[in-house]
């Protein structure tokens, strides 16, 4: 592991032995199509570090997202094992990082946080959970990323979906926050309808709010939270490659992220495609540290 700031000035290791709940780690690289640079999104794992230190002396103040402190009545239950050392164009072995990390830390029985890097790293972290299911995947985005491949790549940041779906312990999808255009043709929507998949639109949770979406996850399901951070709005996260309006607000995220550890249990969580270099003023990693942060004061909460 690479050394960084941790998130909210969390440890590296808990003290007496014990062992954690949650370990944070990131993933600045997984399979870059041939010609592009995937450096700038590398950047965002530390990035979300830096913008959540002013509240590293405040895990024991109330949080009103989570109706108390970050960690409950409990104590600190999350790690930061740094980032992994991961380079540009090293693909195959870029996912093999991703995978052996994320087993290890389903192995000692906790959950794995993953700030990425574009949207390729779920893959590998999606395909860690072999053995751990039957998993339903809560996809947060503006795009169903259901290529099956791009000039001969299958694992590039248009195929995450597509490869989930392959996944024998991939029981399901919930793809939400779908708009505008991307890389989707007719084929692949066709393509994951025939899965199964269940597509909810932005324009569906404004209308009828983030049920629309939790009523197709199955009560007590073991839930992998992947998102993407265009999957919000760009007026709340401006710093995305592909900026496209009538995205999801930050209340809905958190709601969506609440909601599914409610409805289910959350065993995974990933953020990712936050591009620092189209950041206005820090915002976007603002916006993405605090959903880092539900993300951990959901899964504390869980039984």
């Amino acid at each position: 592991m690479t050394s960084s700031p941790t998130f909210l000035g969390l440890p590296d290791r808990l003290d007496e032995g014990r062992a954690p709940r949650m370990v944070l780690f990131g993933a600045g690289h997984g399979s870059t199509y041939r010609g592009q640079d995937s450096t700038g999104h590398a950047l965002a794992p530390d990035a979300i570090r830096r913008t959540s230190l002013p509240d590293a002396d405040l895990l024991t103040h109330w949080d009103f997202d989570l109706g108390g402190p970050l960690f409950g009545d409990g104590p600190v239950s999350c790690i930061d094992a740094g980032n992994l050392p991961v380079t540009m164009g090293d693909d195959a072995a870029n996912r093999d990082a991703i995978e052996a990390q994320t087993r290890s830390i389903l192995a000692a029985g906790a959950v794995p946080l993953l700030l990425g890097g574009d949207d390729s790293v779920p893959i590998p972290f999606l395909a860690a959970f072999a053995g751990h299911g039957p998993v339903w995947v809560l996809q947060i985005d503006a795009h169903i990323d259901w290529r099956d491949e791009i000039r001969g790549a299958r694992y590039g940041y248009s195929s995450p979906m597509r490869r989930a779906s392959e996944m024998p312990h991939v029981a399901g999808l919930v793809q939400v926050g779908l708009r505008s255009v991307g890389s989707a043709r007719r084929e692949e929507i066709e393509a994951a309808r025939a899965y199964g998949s269940r597509f909810v639109t932005a324009r569906q949770i404004h209308a009828e709010g983030v049920e629309a979406a939790l009523a197709h996850i199955p009560e007590g399901a073991n839930v992998v939270i992947t998102l993407d951070c265009d999957g919000l709005d760009p007026a709340v996260m401006p710093g995305v490659a592909a900026r496209t309006p009538g995205g999801l607000s930050y209340t809905q995220a958190i709601d969506l992220i609440a909601g599914a550890g409610r409805r289910g249990r959350i065993i995974g969580f990933d953020l990712v495609e936050l591009y620092p270099p189209a950041d206005l003023d820090g915002l976007s990693a603002l916006t993405a540290a605090r959903l880092v942060a539900n993300a951990i004061g959901t899964i504390a909460r869980q039984d």
